[in-house]
C-alpha cells in the first residue's frame, strides 16, 4: 500500500491522504477546489470548481500511476443540486469516451461555504 499527499494544508489538519494505492487500484480522497494555501478557487462558479478538482485530481493519478481514462468511478457532492448541468458539463468534458460510473449527491454546506462541489475517485493502475 502507497499513500500519496498533494501537501494541502487539510490533509495535515485531519489526518488523511489524498489518495492511497492499494490492491492495483487508486482511492482519492473527497477534494475540492483549493490552492496549494487552502482558499477556494471559483467561488460561486461550480462548473470551474468542477474543472478544477477534475485538473486537480488528473495529477493525483499521475502520481499515482494512472490516468483519467483508468477512472471506474466519480463520486459528486454538491451544494446545490438545481446547479447539477454545471458539473455535469465538466464532468462530461472531463471523461468524454471513457465515462466511469458515476454518484452525484445533494449535500448540506461543506466546511467552508465557498466550496460548492467536492470528488472522490477510484482509478486502475496498469492493466
Amino acid at each position: 500500500m502507497r499513500r500519496i499527499s498533494t501537501g494541502s494544508p487539510w490533509e495535515a489538519r485531519i489526518g488523511y491522504s489524498r489518495a492511497v494505492v492499494s490492491g492495483g487500484l487508486v482511492f482519492i480522497s473527497a477534494t475540492a477546489a483549493t490552492d496549494s494555501t487552502g482558499a477556494v478557487v471559483g467561488k460561486g462558479d461550480m462548473y470551474l470548481q468542477t474543472r478544477t478538482i477534475l485538473d486537480k485530481l488528473a495529477g493525483v493519478l499521475a502520481d499515482a500511476g494512472s490516468a483519467p481514462d483508468r477512472v471506474v468511478q466519480t463520486r459528486i457532492y454538491i451544494t446545490d443540486i438545481s446547479r447539477w448541468e454545471e458539473v455535469g458539463r465538466a464532468h462530461g468534458e472531463a471523461f468524454a469516451g471513457h465515462g466511469p460510473a458515476l454518484t452525484l449527491v445533494h449535500v448540506q454546506p461543506f466546511v467552508d461555504p465557498d466550496m460548492l462541489v467536492e470528488i472522490e475517485m477510484v482509478a486502475a493502475i496498469g492493466e
